[in-house]
């Protein structure tokens, strides 16, 4: 591994540390993007019930707004439900605005690792290519060997950074997916909530 790192040159140091800091936001992500832990079921339905059995108040409303995300943005909306529909809805879109904030931390590092990685290994391979061809200017060409030696080591960086890139693209796209998805499941029960409270809606407790 350490002769590796060394037949690539400097270039390979920052790839080292996009590759750890990569696999580090990746990790956390997986972790953090759960939809357990930012739109579980149970968030709604313990709402639902409260609201049913005219058991909401501020208590409730506390632990809401502490429990989940999503908790957070229903909370919002019913703590100024009092001000009308157009105001509740404000409240929930100016919450939902921070959580998905939240919910892309470190998505954009990732991204921009995905796409600066194959950069870093095509410029480590362009700086062996010019010190082959500068060595071979002063020795000449009579040994081939050591000049397919050169070039091999030259492509190291651009196949590292390429061994970074991909995976991280994939992982960067399937953590936005992820974001959407639990966007949509958000706004679907904010939705809900406001036309609940406004008479508009029957309440439906799923999977109770």
């Amino acid at each position: 591994m350490f002769e590796v790192l060394k037949a690539g040159g400097w270039v390979m140091v920052p790839l080292l540390l996009c590759s750890v800091v990569a696999l580090a936001i990746i990790i956390e992500r997986f972790w953090t993007l759960q939809p357990s832990r930012i739109v579980p079921r149970k968030t709604v339905n313990d709402l639902w019930g409260w609201i049913k059995n005219k058991d909401l108040n501020q208590k409730r409303l506390r632990e809401l707004k502490q429990s989940t995300p999503l908790g957070r943005i229903l909370a919002a909306g019913l703590l100024n439900a009092k001000h009308g529909r157009d105001i509740m809805k404000e409240s929930i879109e100016a919450e939902a605005s921070h959580v998905v904030h939240e919910l892309e931390r470190f998505l954009d590092a990732l991204g921009t690792i995905g796409v600066i990685s194959p950069l870093l290994g095509l410029l480590g391979t362009v700086f062996g290519m010019i010190e082959i061809f500068s060595t071979l200017q002063l020795e000449g060409a009579g040994n081939a060997a050591p000049l397919a030696g050169g070039i091999s080591e030259a492509l190291i960086t651009t196949a590292t950074g390429l061994t970074i890139a991909i995976p991280t693209v994939f992982f960067h796209r399937y953590f936005l997916r992820r974001v959407d998805e639990m966007v949509v499941a958000m706004e679907q029960e904010a939705i809900k909530l406001v036309e609940v409270v406004h008479g508009d809606r029957e309440i439906t407790i799923e999977g109770a």
